[in-house]
């Protein structure tokens, strides 16, 4: 049977990934730049843009990068990851421990080249304070009881308030760039229960103030403070932080709790799930090179077997693929041994 005529209209076979702004492959790009269109009119935010560099690489970023290019994304990941990008909207991302939650983050930093990952790391103890900024209020007053007068015995010099406020985490992923920065939230269901409300505001609204520049007298409009990466020290106005770029906003959760309906509607929701034996090979071959996946096959395959019954994280893998080729000469038994070790299960409560 003959083959109906193809549109010429629609799209080829080739353009099905064309929309992509993320690919998840581990190559930095700066097509964000070029090929990422215009938010929409409800997640346009009017930040006047800054122009501050970003940190400079170190031995820590240089790990993290190394991390984010071994990643493979699977397509449902990377179209998800692109809708937030699209939309403007933060990713709840989920899944079993191991599975590449946190990584996803610098994966996206990396190959978007977007800087640094803005690590906000919760607790049971943190609030949004935490995130948005940190006032030293002590230190401030105990450098005005130091200075006992100004020049010329003058009246005594004011303190700088800016040495005494850093932007957190998210504080710092909302300055106004012209470019988004990459915030990663990273286990909000250890939070307090108020938490995931708290951030609906400025997820929504995308600024803040803060308060102890916003009372300061006129004359005072602008202060430089220092921000969360330690970068050189930023102008906010009026005691508000209004972002231009909405941040790439990744939020993690294991699961151990639910989340207000209200906040799970303004996220992009992504559960990632295990890798498939291809996936894993692919992510060994990145990690260790293709030769490794002979000697890996084997240790594969014992652990999607145990992965059937319990929860093992994919750098476990790693470790007892990396020693088994490590050469260290040793009674095969004992070799069985460490690698069964290697290959425990995360709780305790699961089967070996």
């Amino acid at each position: 049977m003959d083959e109906a005529p193809r549109d010429a209209s629609a799209p080829s076979p080739s353009d099905d990934r064309e929309w992509l702004i993320y690919r998840g492959r581990g190559e930095p790009h700066d097509d964000i730049d070029e090929r990422l269109p215009p938010p929409p009119p409800w997640r346009a935010f009017p930040g006047e843009p800054i122009s501050t560099p970003l940190p400079a690489d170190d031995a820590r970023r240089s790990d993290e990068q190394r991390r984010a290019r071994n990643y493979r994304a699977d397509p449902h990941v990377v179209e998800l990851v692109n809708a937030a990008l699209y939309l403007r909207r933060p990713l709840l991302v989920t899944g079993k421990p191991g599975v590449g939650k946190s990584t996803l983050a610098h994966s996206i930093a990396d190959e978007l080249r977007l800087g640094p990952v803005l690590h906000w790391p919760v607790n049971s103890r943190s609030t949004l304070l935490d995130g948005l900024y940190r006032y030293d209020a002590i230190g401030r007053l105990q450098e005005a009881n130091l200075e006992s007068s100004g020049p010329a015995g003058g009246p005594p010099a004011a303190p700088d308030i800016g040495r005494y406020i850093r932007l957190g985490p998210l504080g710092t992923a909302l300055l106004p760039r012209a470019r988004p920065r990459v915030l990663l939230v990273d286990e909000l269901d250890k939070g307090d229960i108020d938490l995931p409300n708290d951030l609906l505001n400025v997820f929504e609204e995308g600024q803040f103030t803060v308060a102890e520049l916003a009372r300061l007298p006129d004359g005072q409009d602008e202060v430089a403070v220092m921000t969360a990466d330690h970068a050189d020290r930023v102008p906010v106005r009026h005691g508000r932080v209004l972002c231009s770029a909405f941040p790439v906003v990744v939020v993690t959760s294991n699961g151990e709790r639910e989340f207000p309906p209200a906040f799970l509607r303004r996220c992009i929701r992504l559960d990632i799930q295990p890798h498939d034996h291809a996936a894993l090979a692919e992510i060994v071959a990145a990690h260790l090179g293709e030769n490794a996946l002979e000697r890996a096959r084997p240790v594969i395959r014992r652990f999607l077997e145990r992965r059937e019954h319990a929860d093992i994280a994919t750098d476990q893998l790693l470790n007892a693929i990396h020693f088994a080729m490590s050469g260290a000469r040793m009674p095969d038994d004992a070799r069985q041994r460490l690698q069964e070790e290697l290959l425990r299960p995360i709780s305790s409560a699961d089967p070996a």
